[in-house]
């Protein structure tokens, strides 16, 4: 009898998404045999835990980055660089006992730059190859292309979400420059599952999904609460924080939860007509698994978003508009004109994989 593969799987820190697009690629391990250990920090931490309570799961600290109400997120982000190298230097360390404590086979890093070890087999997961500039200047796009390579390269595998050819989700992200060697795209990832045709036999105008590091995430719930004051429009905000289970009725328009389990979210996406969001990646993958309709608000500051959003606006998949100019009236007013995107995404390349690894 075979002996089962031990798989660590450890999500960035920044928000959900990175922890939300891990759930299929950890429910894939588990349907080839494997035994998955959790480790993440902070929110996503709290979110997988709830999402697979019966498997193993600690806390390993990522990178301590926040992000400013006001002023240049690119001078914030170089004055903690720092600080992040030493973060990356920490955990790549600390993942030499972790791997022994729990006899770990296989480390899947979604983002996570330190995470490989020769011991083991080590996957970086992303769809950012490129990363992009804030200084708009290409020699710098370049450089940070090159940096990014680099570290890739000392992980066996660079597995992409998304598709190889033309039709695509990431754009420049990963099909602008060439890949790192041994990259794989293994398709759009989702956590949702057995998806069936929307519902609108209870419509929700709108579906507000709020995610992202703080404080921005505060400052956007804000905007648009302030918004909504005294609108009609019927909208349910969940507001991405995993830690608490709270729910409450503002009017009887308006609902906010704090969290919600997969299935209610999905519930609720399903019969949604809008949705307002970040520009985040992971979030996109979920809305076009949908065809969704949405309103895309990237980080101030956070030049993946920002491109991901102004990259769906000009191919009229998405509206998008800047947080300091964000009017949720003349947001729903221009969205009408933008047919959202849809794709189908099965798993196939994903398991094909996950097999392939376990051999």
């Amino acid at each position: 009898m075979a002996v089962k593969k031990n798989i660590l799987i450890c999500p960035l820190n920044w928000g959900l998404g990175h922890a939300c697009r891990c759930v299929p690629v950890i429910q894939s391990f588990i349907n080839a045999g494997a035994n998955v250990v959790i480790a993440a920090d902070y929110r996503p931490l709290a979110f997988l835990r709830k999402e697979f309570p019966n498997l193993k799961c600690f806390s390993f600290p990522g990178y301590r980055i926040t992000y400013q109400r006001k002023g240049s997120f690119l001078l914030k982000f170089f004055s903690l660089l720092p600080q992040i190298i030493l973060d990356i230097y920490k955990e790549h360390k600390q993942l030499n006992s972790i791997i022994d404590e729990y006899d770990i086979d296989i480390v899947v890093s979604d983002n996570r730059f330190g995470l490989w070890n020769k011991k083991v087999k080590s996957i970086f997961m992303t769809h950012q190859i490129s990363i992009k500039s804030p200084i708009k200047i290409s020699i710098f796009e370049r450089l940070l292309y090159y940096c990014n390579k680099a570290f890739i390269k000392n992980y066996d595998e660079c597995w992409i979400p998304d598709f190889e050819g033309e039709i695509n989700l990431s754009g420049d992200l990963s099909h602008k420059y060439n890949l790192p060697i041994d990259s794989y795209f293994i398709g759009p990832l989702s956590r949702f599952k057995n998806r069936t045709p929307n519902d609108y036999s209870n419509p929700l105008e709108l579906l507000v999904l709020l995610s992202g590091p703080e404080p921005q995430r505060t400052i956007f719930e804000e905007i648009i609460l302030k918004q909504l004051e005294n609108k009609t429009i019927k909208t349910i905000i969940v507001r991405g924080i995993t830690e608490e289970d709270e729910v409450q009725t503002i009017s009887e328009n308006l609902s906010i939860y704090s969290h919600l389990d997969t299935n209610s979210l999905q519930k609720l996406i399903q019969q949604s007509e809008m949705i307002l969001c970040r520009s985040g990646y992971s979030t996109i993958m979920d809305i076009a698994v949908f065809g969704k309709k949405a309103i895309l608000v990237p980080t101030p500051g956070q030049t993946e978003q920002e491109y991901l959003a102004q990259y769906y606006k000009e191919k009229k998949y998405f509206y998008s508009v800047s947080q300091k100019l964000f009017n949720l009236e003349e947001a729903l007013s221009h969205s009408k004109k933008y047919s959202g995107i849809q794709v189908k995404s099965n798993g196939v390349e994903l398991n094909e994989r996950v097999k392939a690894l376990l051999l």
